[in-house]
Order: C-alpha cells, then structure tokens, then sequence
C-alpha cells in the first residue's frame, strides 16, 4: 500500500513542478530580451560593437584605456569648459546657443576692458578666424560653415588660453 501512494506523491510532484516552471517562463523569465527603438554596428580600427537603443538596463564597464557604458539613460553631454580658467581675471564667459545652426553669442560678465579675442578652430585644429572682443555680447558668425564640431578659445592679449568652448554646429 506504501508504493501506490508513493508513486501517486511522485506524479503531482512533477505535474505541479512542470506548472510552476511554465508559469515563470510566460510571466518572470525573459533572459536578454528587450524591446529597442533602434540599432546597429559600429566598426572602426579598434574593433566592432553592435548597439542598441531603448534597453531597460544600463551598466559601464570600466578598464585601462577607458569605459563604455551600455543600456538607456545615457546622456548627451556638450561640455563648455576644455581649457584652463585663469584665476586673476574675474569675469564670467558663456557661449549660447550650443548647439547653434547660424549664429552663436559670447557672453561675457563682469567685462572691464580686458584684451581678449576668440579663435575659432574646426574639428582638426586649423584656425579658421580670429576675431577681437571689444563687448560684453559678441556675435560669432557660423552661418558659412559647415555642420561640425569646432572649437573656441578666448585668448588673453599675450594669447594665454583664458577659457574654451566645444560648438556643435547643426
């Protein structure tokens, strides 16, 4: 009578166990699965990542020649400041609209007549004009140029790096 009831046992058990894992693979289970509005391959001389956009997960991955960060969340940072800020001067510099499609604006606060010029350099570091600052607001023509990232440095008057602004022009 031990036997029937033990090989009765046995039989719910992987009844009840096949449910269980049947259920879990329609509702929890849903190994490197992820709906993404978009992708594809890069490749260059450093190798060939494919990537995706629109994952639910993110995490970065770091090493001795740098980081990648992989999954959603990922900003698109435009930084301002790439050059070194000279303390002896107390003036404010800003640089709108970035990214620009025309026309940009140099802003400078607290100007008091200090000697300064801008640099406008393209994305391979040839200098495309120079021009002097002699306001607080100074126009800088982009409309001519093409879509690209340049680079402008205001410069002191014995060409001493003051600050520089990373464009992106649309």
């Amino acid at each position: 009578m031990l036997i029937p009831y033990f090989k009765k046992n046995m039989k719910h058990k992987k009844t009840l166990t096949s449910i269980v894992f049947f259920i879990l693979g329609l509702v929890g289970l849903h190994a490197q699965e992820s709906t993404t509005a978009t992708g594809g391959v890069a490749t260059g001389s450093g190798g060939t990542v494919a990537f995706s956009l629109g994952q639910v997960v993110y995490t970065t991955n770091t090493g001795t020649n740098g980081s990648v960060a992989q999954g959603v969340q990922q900003p698109y940072e435009i930084s301002t400041t790439l050059g070194i800020k000279e303390t002896e001067l107390n003036i404010s510099l800003s640089i709108f609209p970035n990214p620009t499609a025309h026309n940009l604006t140099l802003q400078i606060s607290d100007y008091n007549n200090e000697k300064l010029s801008y640099w406008l350099y393209d994305i391979q570091g040839k200098l495309l004009n120079i021009e002097k600052i002699v306001t607080q607001q100074t126009k800088i023509e982009m409309t001519s140029l093409p879509t690209a990232t340049y680079f402008i440095n205001v410069v002191n008057q014995q060409n001493k790096k003051i600050k520089t602004f990373k464009i992106i022009k649309n």
